[in-house]
C-alpha cells in the first residue's frame, strides 16, 4: 500500500552490516541526512552518519556504563538527551523526509522512540561470519567477540521488528534482488522516484567474507531464521 513519506526514518542494523549502503541510497531517493560523513578509510563512499547523532548515543551509552562495542541491558535516558534527539531530527527547514543511521541506535532506541513517536524505521542484517570478519579487519575484534556482538545487536532488532513490524534488508542478497527490494520499500513509503539516480548501491561495497567453515552454535542460526523469515 503506498503511504505518505514519513516525517523521519532510521536505518537500524548492525555495524558492518550494509546500513552505510541502505542509508546512501535512501538520500539518493531524496531523504534529507543532514550534515553526515561521506567518506572513511573502511567505508568509500562514507558511512552517512551524522556525527552529532552518533555522538548523543555514545553520551546515552556511556551514562548507562556501557558502549557500542559494550552493550547493556536497560538503558535510561535523561530529559535534556530525550530532548537534544528531537532538535538533532528536526531541522531548520523541513525536508520531505528526514533521516538518519547509527548502529547504535538499536541500543537506545527506547528513549528514540520516545522521544521521536512518529519515528520510522527500516532494518538491514548481514551474515554474522561477515561482520565479525569486518570487525576484525576493521580493528582487529577478535572473531568471537564479534559474533557474540553481533547477536547482541540482532537480537535487538528482531524485537523491535516483533513490536513495531517495518520493512527490513538481507545485505547477503544479490544486487539485483536487493535493489527490487528496496524500490518496493520506497514506493511503500512514497519516496521512490523513477528520475532520480539509483548509483550509490555497489556489490563492492560489501568488503568481507567470513569463514563458512565456521560452525554456529544454534542460537545464531534461530535469529538467522528468524531475521530470514521478516526480510522483504
Amino acid at each position: 500500500m503506498l503511504e505518505s513519506a514519513p516525517t523521519v526514518i532510521c536505518v537500524l542494523g548492525m555495524h558492518r552490516s550494509g546500513t552505510s549502503c541502505l542509508t546512501g541510497s535512501l538520500e539518493e531517493s531524496g531523504v534529507d541526512l543532514g550534515e553526515r560523513h561521506t567518506w572513511n578509510p573502511h567505508n568509500i563512499k562514507g558511512n552517512r552518519e551524522n556525527q552529532a547523532i552518533v555522538d548523543l548515543n555514545d553520551s546515552v551509552l556511556a551514562a548507562n556504563a556501557a558502549a557500542w562495542d559494550q552493550p547493556c541491558h536497560l538503558v535510561r535516558w535523561s530529559a535534556d538527551q530525550l530532548k537534544e534527539a528531537r532538535r538533532l531530527v528536526t531541522p531548520a527547514t523541513a525536508p520531505k523526509c528526514f533521516g538518519f543511521k547509527d548502529p547504535r541506535t538499536l541500543l537506545t532506541l527506547d528513549g528514540w522512540i520516545q522521544a521521536l513517536p512518529e519515528l520510522r524505521f527500516i532494518g538491514i542484517y548481514r551474515d554474522p561470519m561477515d561482520v565479525a570478519q569486518s570487525l576484525n579487519n576493521r580493528s582487529g575484534m577478535p572473531i568471537e567477540a564479534g559474533l557474540e556482538l553481533w547477536y547482541q545487536y540482532n537480537q535487538r532488532l528482531w524485537k523491535h521488528y516483533c513490536v513495531h513490524r517495518f520493512p527490513v534488508l538481507c545485505f547477503d542478497d544479490e544486487e539485483l534482488i536487493f535493489k527490487q527490494k528496496l524500490k518496493r520499500i520506497l514506493i511503500g513509503f512514497g519516496l521512490y522516484d523513477d528520475n532520480t539516480k539509483k548509483e550509490f548501491y555497489e556489490a563492492g561495497l560489501r568488503t568481507a567474507s567470513g569463514d563458512r567453515a565456521y560452525e554456529l552454535d544454534q542460537r545464531f542460526l534461530e535469529l538467522l531464521k528468524e531475521l530470514k523469515e521478516i526480510a522483504e
